[in-house]
């Protein structure tokens, strides 16, 4: 495989053929974990091996900001990489890539294909289902359901195995229909720390679902008044008054395995139940490890994405995205355990 990185825009690429990035990493043999949770990692965001240690994503937005957290954590381990933008010149020609990408769907597809075929096989033979039966197979229902929504995410291509699940699954839930309990809660959030007030936030431009976040609970939580600023990271030289979130060197960004909201709503001091369930869905999108497996996630997502495909201002994008997070709130707020 030959890779080329010239001065080309994206756009020129496009047009001649398949713009791919590739993350190139070398890992440090200790600790012995460390291999399996970047494999893992990689897996969660539908990367595909083009060659030994050389992954690939169809190139975004949103693959690039991927790739780069990782990066950081390959490089804080230890490890070194290369992050790049490259077109296929020898070797694997796009078709093979993106057959690369469709097996490996197809395969997750086959996976929750088998369970639920097994699930729909548990009543036959049996002259009567259980209460406890039903339950059981709900959870089930439940697990599998989130489990397509994160293969569906990052199904690229549209891989063949997608309509069988969806016919599946579709026809079992139909089957035991489940009921919501909705509840109420009287827990609400803490003032925060004061000297989070009257700064200017800054960060990267091109918002999308930790940064939205972010800024929906910087204004909604922390600082009403709160100005934001949207910079490139090439020329962004920090002033007086700043805080930065999500973007290298910054007060608030990603620490460990935890998203930038999960650290501003730490440090904040915000201890809220409703916020640590959006966290948690904010977690799951941005990092894309399916650590909580929350049923809102999925949809969240797709609500997220459609706003940042649809808004190119990062003030219009974090103003639509706050509309969305003040109703979730407001939905976990009113459950008896979110």
């Amino acid at each position: 495989m030959t890779i080329s990185k010239g001065p080309e825009s994206s756009s020129a690429l496009l047009s001649e053929g398949a713009v791919w990035l590739l993350l190139m990493h070398q890992l440090p043999p200790k600790p012995p974990y460390l291999r399996v949770k970047i494999w893992r990692r990689l897996q969660g965001l539908g990367a595909v091996s083009v060659k030994n240690s050389v992954y690939a994503l169809p190139s975004s937005e949103q693959a690039l900001e991927d790739f780069q957290w990782l990066l950081r954590e390959i490089e804080e381990a230890g490890g070194e990489g290369v992050v790049c933008e490259a077109k296929l010149i020898d070797g694997l020609t796009d078709p093979e890539v993106r057959a690369l990408f469709d097996a490996a769907r197809d395969t997750d597809y086959d996976e929750i294909a088998q369970a639920l075929r097994a699930l729909a096989g548990r009543k036959k033979g049996r002259a009567k289902v259980t209460a406890e039966d039903v339950a059981e197979i709900k959870t089930q229902l439940l697990r599998l359901r989130r489990r397509f929504s994160e293969i569906n995410a990052i199904d690229f291509f549209g891989a063949t195995g997608r309509m069988t699940v969806e016919a599946l699954l579709s026809e079992l839930e139909a089957r035991y229909a489940d009921k919501v309990a909705a509840g109420a809660s009287k827990e609400g959030a803490t003032r925060p720390a004061t000297d989070l007030l009257g700064k200017t936030w800054v960060t990267r431009r091109g918002v999308h679902v930790d940064r939205i976040a972010c800024a929906w609970l910087i204004r909604r939580f922390i600082d009403p008044e709160a100005r934001f600023k949207f910079v490139s990271v090439k020329d962004y030289i920090a002033e007086p008054g700043e805080l930065r979130f999500d973007m290298f060197k910054a007060e608030f960004t990603h620490v460990g395995d935890k998203c930038s909201f999960e650290v501003l709503l730490e440090r904040a001091g915000l201890d809220d139940s409703a916020l640590r369930a959006i966290a948690e869905v904010v977690h799951d999108i941005d990092l894309k490890d399916g650590k909580f497996a929350r049923e809102q996630t999925a949809g969240i997502a797709h609500v997220i994405a459609g706003i940042c495909m649809t808004q190119k201002d990062d003030l219009l994008r974090i103003e639509r995205g706050a509309a969305i997070l003040d109703d979730t709130y407001q939905y976990f707020r009113r459950r008896r355990d979110p």
